[in-house]
């Protein structure tokens, strides 16, 4: 299915992007050979290498093979998802080497369709990860930071119709516990979504940090809406990769983000591992 053919598929509205999703989770388990899978993981900017410390990848499937997914947009993500597995628990991880960001433009069932794919694969637990700039000085380059919350600016929501799903928990707290007992050191914070893909100007970031955040992205809150609709149990993780504008004192650039999650990746990919392990 070419890139195009992926974003109409979804952006129909007289689609289904359930039955888009029960047909893309049927790919994956054909390819797989396995009949589900046990956790999801989306890799955002900075955690692209992680995922390899997690356990041996057994399958690799082209993004563009799968119904509804399209390739890799941003640099220093992974066009391709990933069966891989969890030690030798027996268990398996779908890890997505890359996620469709909300300014892309494919809107926003594109924007969670790997999450709700997941959730038609088997998953009942998805890690989602980003990278992010931080309001909080003391979080430097290269920290992760566990999603407490989100406020989500987006101005859009993944739910359709009158389907009310309660967000009081959204970022597990049984979840966020086990990742402490890992790592005592990690922090948490609220994450901001904003739509990008510019980065925000240091009146933004301001009112963010009013508004009671500590991180500020493009990516993540639209995600963890879908997954808890679709009943997944969530973790978020930020990296943090450089300061939020107004903060830095260097003016924002990709490459920084990038370098920060060169830097922090055996960290992080760790800190994945042991989680996914005890999950």
């Amino acid at each position: 299915m070419t890139d195009n053919a992926a974003a109409h598929a979804l952006s129909d509205p007289a689609t289904d992007p359930f039955a888009v999703a029960d047909a893309a989770a049927a790919v994956i388990r054909e390819r797989t050979g396995v009949a589900s899978h046990d956790v999801a993981l989306v890799l955002g900017s900075g955690w692209g290498q992680t995922g390899d410390l997690i356990g041996e990848t057994l399958t690799t499937i082209d993004n563009a093979d799968v119904p509804g997914f399209a390739k890799a947009a941003v640099a220093g993500h992974s066009g391709v998802m990933r069966s891989v597995a969890i030690g030798d628990t027996g268990r398996r991880a779908l890890v997505y080497g890359t996620r469709t960001h909300y300014y892309e433009g494919h809107g926003v069932r594109a924007v969670v369709h790997g999450i709700r794919t997941a959730a038609a694969a088997g998953c009942r637990t998805v890690v989602i990860t980003n990278g992010c700039g931080g309001l909080r000085e003391e979080w430097a380059p290269g920290t992760p930071v566990l999603i407490s919350d989100h406020i989500n600016l987006t101005a859009t929501s993944p739910i359709e119709g009158a389907n009310f799903v309660d967000l009081t928990d959204v970022y597990s707290p049984r979840l966020r516990a086990l990742a402490k007992e890992i790592d005592p050191d990690l922090k948490e914070g609220v994450y901001v979504q904003f739509r990008g893909p510019h980065y925000e100007t240091p009146a933004e970031v301001r009112m963010a940090g009013i508004l009671g955040g500590d991180l500020v992205g493009m990516s993540t809150s639209l995600e963890a809406i879908a997954a808890r609709q679709s009943g997944l149990e969530v973790l978020g993780i930020s990296l943090v990769t450089n300061p939020a504008a107004g903060i830095s004192k260097t003016p924002l650039n990709h490459e920084e983000v990038l370098e920060a999650g060169r830097e922090a990746a055996q960290r992080c990919g760790r800190l994945l591992a042991a989680v996914v392990a005890k999950i």
